[in-house]
């Protein structure tokens, strides 16, 4: 086993919750009704991974150039709060395949498990309660947007994991998500590895983009980089 490593920090969306991206279709669906018409592409684009606030500030940045009035941003944030509530209480919400398995191996081999997310922390508490994800039990703890001044990809959610956890070096760290901006904080973090994964916002080839140290496809693929006994799982 890799002896160096005693954290891995997960994001949640795309990453270890698997919900469509409800989030950034959401975003989309917030900007229109504003008429800021967009493709969910471009929302993925600019908006995956962070805390959702920035994340539309920056999209209308970048693709209309024009100056961002806040209350017009709050506006939209509002209405996407208030509709990411409701598509939350109406849809299933789950994780992906051997998700469980992968945090209970990473456990055994005294691996902190770390969700980190750039969710406000009301909607991250109620994703894990409908998975009935506790913490101490399934995952160590959670850090969100809302527990940090600044956000993804700068370091602090990935620094305040480690502060809770007691790891002092970035080198024990391995962060992993599934967008551009998880394997940056990764990096600003320091960490030994920022590896993405394809199961959600962006594909491989944007993924790619960030330089991160490994892409893989599923979780499972960890015990493997990590160096810990490769589990026999079904399909």
């Amino acid at each position: 086993m890799n002896s160096q490593v005693r954290m891995v920090v997960f994001d949640m969306a795309g990453t270890t919750v698997d919900e469509d991206n409800v989030v950034y279709k959401t975003i989309q669906k917030a900007l229109a009704h504003y008429d800021h018409i967009f493709t969910l592409d471009q929302v993925l684009t600019y908006c995956a991974g962070k805390e959702k606030r920035t994340a539309i500030i920056d999209i209308l940045t970048n693709l209309e150039g024009k100056d961002i009035n806040p209350i017009h941003v709050d506006s939209i944030f509002d209405y996407f709060k208030s509709e990411l509530k409701t598509a939350y209480l109406e849809m299933e919400v789950k994780t992906f395949d051997h998700t469980l398995e992968v945090f209970q191996k990473l456990k055994d081999a005294s691996i902190l498990v770390v969700l980190n997310t750039g969710y406000d922390r009301a909607t991250a508490t109620g994703l894990l309660s409908k998975m009935n994800w506790s913490e101490g039990v399934d995952y160590d703890f959670l850090v969100t947007a809302d527990d940090v001044v600044l956000g993804r990809p700068n370091p602090d959610m990935i620094q305040l994991a480690m502060h809770k956890g007691g790891v002092t070096d970035p080198k024990q760290v391995v962060k992993v998500g599934d967008s551009c901006i998880d394997i940056e904080e990764g990096k600003a973090a320091g960490c030994i590895y920022s590896i993405g994964i394809t199961s959600g916002a962006q594909p491989k080839e944007e993924l790619a983009l960030a330089n991160p140290d490994y892409i893989i496809d599923s979780l499972v693929e960890l015990e493997s980089i990590l160096g810990l006994s490769v589990g026999n799982y079904a399909v």
